[in-house]
């Protein structure tokens, strides 16, 4: 049989070192399906519940790899399904090539079925490169730039293929006129700024009295450069989410996340430091930042575009962050800065007996902050962790204590609900041999992780460690938004919007083959985590929690504290529970040590 144009496409992307591709099958990508069936030894195809997850699973394979990772849809439909999760993998700087089929090239703009302007729908998620085949000779370079461009740029790219010319003969181009050439392959350096810039960068860290560290995902590959630097300069590290596992929690000077979701620790480091090194990260919200007039600041990202974003810094270094971090640390002063680093690790030892304090609190009838506490205890070696939007991330934030060689992420940018199980899913593929842990807010199950156990339940005896865990906060309601109503907007709940059905999530995991238990009992969360984590199959876990126990942030403005108060004062149903809850909360923070 000819190589077809399809044929040609797979063969090509496993030169580029394509193993896997997430899709979900249609009659729009009918040639490119049955070449993958003809080379099924060599790229394996995972059949995903619906295309979004097709796009959630390669954002998260590429989290736990970082690699370029492929996913694919069908024309119409099938394609505008993947965008979400393409935008979650934009948003978080993550690379991932989407293929995407399209009607025969005749019925373009024929107003024919589930004919698309593709080039336009997906012109601002693929902005990096998006381009339609039209020929076979053109084939080739369309998938090497796609490729290229989302490796080096860590962007979204996307292909569109017409269904009719997946099935044409596959022609190389000719040496004439109008016809272009490309090849597999790159070679990259880590960028390095000139002596010059890092000699001022070191100039203002080492004019520093108070120097405060935050890193975020850029710096998942530079832990001991990071820690090499934070001794030099005497500094504290807080973590943006992206960056939980870029340094261990079991670092006495390193103050855990930072922002909403953070700790004191992070707060106060921020709030009285005198020189910011930003590593690797986007972080956001420039209010848990120091004040412009504070700090000097020096950032380092390999990418311009996140330079002096988020603070006025002083000086922007374009470069690798482990590979710049090393060429700095020789023009860096060793501080002396005892008592600011005495403070800080004071501060971080506070934070982790407060989050354990906090666990203990109770509530009706758990506490959701115990479930992650217990987990926490009980993280296994060289585990992935995956968190869903909402409550769960707090949780995640807070109580995990991450260890070397564990990993984690969530959604970070985009928000997306429904992201941990298609993260974790993704993440047993790309590591089959390491256990994997996904926490999940009842919405979020309601709203794919229920069909997602199917996937689950259809490859987990592929793994060579079939342990994956479901943990499911099941409070019955939209509790995160239902806070930030309360807190932002000074609006009470409104159960018809925020209210969730009760389901049995462990009994409809022993359907599908699965393990499964729901807990309502505190006193057996850990008990219910030591069985998850020694089954011998994919295990989901039901946790009754109280949905008003509040995720209150590390600094509570007088406008926060207005707004809860509006929303109690305005007839909020969950009154009673939320300033009972709310209350302890407070207490326990306000006085260490305290025990209800």
């Amino acid at each position: 049989m000819a190589q077809t144009v399809s044929d040609f496409i797979w063969s090509r992307l496993h030169e580029w070192g394509v193993r896997r591709v997430y899709g979900y099958p249609g009659d729009g990508i009918g040639g490119l399906m049955a070449a993958l069936h003809r080379r099924e030894d060599t790229i394996e195809f995972v059949q995903v519940r619906h295309e979004e997850m097709a796009g959630l699973m390669a954002s998260g394979e590429t989290r736990f790899t970082g690699k370029v990772s492929v996913c694919i849809a069908t024309s119409g439909p099938g394609a505008v399904h993947l965008l979400n999760g393409l935008y979650d993998a934009r948003l978080d700087h993550r690379p991932v090539v989407a293929l995407v089929g399209q009607q025969a090239r005749s019925a373009m703009g024929s107003h024919y079925q589930q004919d698309l302007d593709l080039q336009s729908l997906f012109k601002d998620v693929a902005g990096a490169y998006v381009e339609t085949a039209s020929v076979p000779a053109q084939v080739p370079h369309l998938i090497d730039r796609a490729f290229r461009i989302a490796e080096a740029e860590r962007r979204v790219t996307c292909v569109i293929l017409p269904n009719d010319l997946q099935l044409l003969a596959m022609e190389e181009p000719g040496r004439e006129h109008g016809m272009t050439h490309s090849g597999v392959g790159t070679e990259y350096s880590p960028v390095v700024p000139a002596h010059a810039a890092l000699q001022r960068a070191a100039n203002v860290l080492n004019a520093g009295e108070k120097v405060a560290i935050l890193v975020g995902a850029g710096a998942l590959g530079a832990t001991d450069a990071v820690l090499a630097t934070a001794e030099r300069l005497k500094a504290g590290i807080a973590k943006a989410l992206l960056g939980k596992a870029a340094v261990p929690d079991d670092v006495s000077f390193c103050t855990g996340s930072i922002g909403l979701l953070g700790t004191r620790a992070s707060w106060e480091m921020m709030q009285h430091c005198d020189t910011l090194l930003m590593i690797g990260s986007g972080f956001p919200y420039s209010e848990f930042l120091p004040k412009a007039e504070q700090a000097r600041g020096v950032q380092i990202d390999i990418d311009a575009g996140m330079l002096g974003l988020r603070y006025p810094m002083e000086v922007n270094l374009i470069g690798d962050a482990a590979a710049t971090l090393e060429a700095l640390l020789p023009l860096l002063k060793p501080k002396r800065a005892e008592d600011w680093r005495a403070t800080i690790e004071a501060n971080v030892s506070e934070d982790w007996q407060e989050a354990r304090e906090s666990a203990l609190v109770e509530a009706t009838p758990i506490n959701p902050q115990r479930v992650a506490s217990e987990l926490s205890e009980r993280l296994p070696e060289r585990c992935i962790v995956t968190a869903d939007s909402g409550t769960t991330t707090v949780w995640y934030a807070r109580q995990l204590r991450f260890r070397r060689g564990m990993m984690g992420s969530v959604s970070g940018t985009l928000a997306t609900m429904g992201c941990a199980i298609p993260y974790s899913i993704a993440a047993k593929f790309a590591h089959p041999d390491r256990p994997a842990i996904a926490l999940v807010g009842d919405g979020a199950m309601q709203m794919n992780g229920i069909t997602e156990l199917i996937t689950i339940a259809k490859y987990w005896k592929r793994w060579a460690d079939p342990r994956l865990v479901i943990m499911v906060l099941n409070n019955r309601e939209l509790a995160f938004v239902t806070w930030e109503e309360r807190l932002q907007a000074g609006d009470p709940k409104w159960p018809a919007s925020q209210d969730l059905p009760d389901l049995p999530y462990a009994e409809i995991a022993a359907l599908m083959g699965l393990g499964g238990r729901r807990v309502s009992d505190p006193e057996q969360v850990g008990p219910a985590w030591d069985e998850a984590l020694a089954a011998d199959r994919p295990f989901v876990l039901d946790m009754v929690t109280d949905p008003n126990v509040p995720p209150l942030p590390p600094h509570i403005t007088f406008a926060q504290a207005r707004g809860l108060a509006g929303a109690l004062a305005s007839g909020d149903p969950e009154t009673g529970n939320v300033v009972t809850n709310t209350a302890k909360a407070m207490l326990n923070s306000l006085i260490p040590g305290r025990k209800e």
